[in-house]
């Protein structure tokens, strides 16, 4: 047995040094930070992995879309899949909208008055939904004859106007899924449209189709989970019928694994499903995705830095 070395804080020490003091000390939660860092660290320089990433919750009024975009573009991960509620909050801030510092404790009645929706302590304006729409309507005809869910978001991610995920992701040609797209405000807009009686093409087994083919053809698999919900398990069933099981996994969630949802699900559970490799890397981090990633992220941009897996 190792001892628990004692965390020691410096003046000046980078994030990566705490991460390492971290992973001296090796238990709880400090100890699943720094194991969750070295796991994406070696999943991300095996140019054999293929990295497949699975967005849930607030993200982005929580403040982490540059980080997120900044990760698409690093070239660290192969496949997104991610709700429909990120990629409507994504959109509407690369067109100009903004989310804004709240108050948990604020009156909801009054800021329905005053047109905000509150995510906990986070406000999004209303008005998000009437630039959406104006989008989507002025761009209906580029958008309604792709046949899959992807290659209609990558056209979306062409024609933002500004940085975005899904740009990115159209740019890096990272296959991005949103299974429940109609589960969203980009959803209601294009159900908006299609009342008016316009068509639109995109189905959802043309995803399924390719999500498995990247799972199948691959020589290895790694997983990283930020939240739970409809993108885990996507990327879940993916590793359960794929010839190779996941072997990293990195979970970050709040969500407990008692009531039997897949959201608190421990990644161990996947092993009994087939979904990962019982010799895998892999660790359950119980965090709040606005902590633990930018951390992650920070050690790892000081590992890894810019450099592109090819």
């Amino acid at each position: 047995m190792k001892p628990v070395t004692h965390i020691k804080i410096k003046n000046g020490m980078s994030v990566n040094e705490l991460i390492r003091q971290m992973d001296a000390s090796g238990v709880l939660g400090g100890g699943r930070l720094a194991k969750a860092v070295n796991i994406s660290e070696a999943m991300i320089n095996d140019r054999d992995c293929k990295v497949f990433l699975g967005l849930a919750g607030p993200l982005v009024p929580g403040g982490m879309r540059e980080i997120l975009i900044d990760l698409m573009e690093t070239g660290w991960i192969d496949a997104v899949v991610t709700t429909g509620a990120t990629l409507t909050h994504d959109l509407g801030e690369a067109l100009g909208y903004r989310h804004y510092q709240g108050d948990a404790d604020a009156s909801d009645e009054e800021l329905n008055k005053q047109g905000f929706d509150r995510v906990y302590e986070s406000y999004m304006p209303n008005k998000i939904y009437e630039g959406m729409d104006d989008f989507i309507a002025r761009n209906f005809d580029k958008l309604k004859d792709f046949k899959s869910i992807k290659d209609f978001l990558w056209k979306i991610g062409e024609l933002t106007p500004a940085k975005s995920m899904l740009k990115s992701c159209f740019e890096k040609k990272i296959p991005i899924f949103c299974p429940a797209i109609s589960d969203s405000g980009i959803g209601l807009m294009l159900w908006g449209q299609l009342a008016k009686g316009r068509k639109v093409e995109a189905r959802a087994f043309e995803d399924l189709k390719e999500i498995m083919d990247i799972a199948w053809t691959a020589k290895k698999t790694g997983v990283i989970y930020l939240g739970g919900g409809v993108p885990k398990n996507y990327i879940q069933q993916a590793m359960q019928l794929a010839p190779n099981s996941a072997e990293y996994g990195v979970q970050i969630t709040m969500d407990r694994p008692e009531p039997g949802g897949s959201s608190g699900a421990e990644l161990k559970e996947g092993i009994s499903w087939g979904k990962m490799n019982p010799k895998a890397q892999y660790v359950d981090l119980i965090c709040d995705a606005t902590i633990a990633l930018p951390i992650i992220f920070a050690a790892l941009k000081e590992r890894i830095g810019n450099h592109q897996k090819l």
